[in-house]
């Protein structure tokens, strides 16, 4: 882990105000974009206009696994103390291809150590190209919804609906987003996390 994000981390320990934690790879990262331009970053500064109080730690990292995040989890779990969790990983699995048993099993023991500490948890699902063939694409596609479903996360089919779609929006690899498809990406997961941060917010005012 770079120094830069430790000291992001202990920054975010040492507040006690509300933290959305974002543990996903360079979808999350802000890969081959200019630095800031990244949805997390845009994300950061949604919240704080609307809600003020929250802070967002970004504990992407490009190329990461979930084996690599599940590496990481509990560390981001202690030093963030988050109410809400993103778990966006699972594409760099696919483009492996990773048994899905394996991939399945890390991503529920992510989402069971987001709710183990609490946190409000939200689920970003993934597609991977179709050369890898149907009978790895599909059940690797549904796998997220089946996980949301088995453990009430909250939960977004596909983070790059209206994105990955669009050449002009995509890198020349077709795999990552460019720095103008952000805002798009934001806005289509938006939802989604406003209502994981309401229902902490009604969570705590009960």
């Amino acid at each position: 882990m770079s120094f830069l994000v430790l000291l992001l981390l202990s920054a975010v320990s040492a507040n006690a105000n509300p933290t959305l934690l974002v543990v996903g790879d360079s979808l999350s990262a802000g890969y081959q974009i200019p630095a800031g331009t990244d949805w997390v970053t845009l994300l950061s500064e949604k919240l704080a206009n609307q809600y003020p109080d929250w802070t967002v730690a970004n504990g992407a990292v490009s190329g990461a696994t979930t084996a690599a995040g599940l590496s990481r989890m509990s560390q981001l779990l202690a030093s963030t103390k988050p109410s809400v969790v993103v778990i966006e990983l699972g594409g760099n699995d696919g483009l492996q291809g990773k048994p899905l048993k394996h991939i399945r099993n890390n991503l529920a023991s992510l989402i069971q150590q987001s709710l183990d500490a609490d946190a409000i948890t939200v689920l970003i699902g993934i597609r991977i190209p179709p050369n890898y063939g149907p009978r790895y694409t599909e059940p690797f596609f549904t796998q997220y919804a089946d996980l949301a479903a088995q453990y009430n996360t909250l939960y977004v089919p596909f983070m790059l609906e209206g994105v990955a779609d669009q050449p002009s929006l995509m890198q020349g690899d077709g795999i990552h987003p460019v720095a103008s498809a952000q805002p798009i990406i934001l806005d289509h997961l938006w939802p989604t996390l406003r209502q994981a941060v309401d229902t902490h917010e009604n969570r705590i005012s009960r």
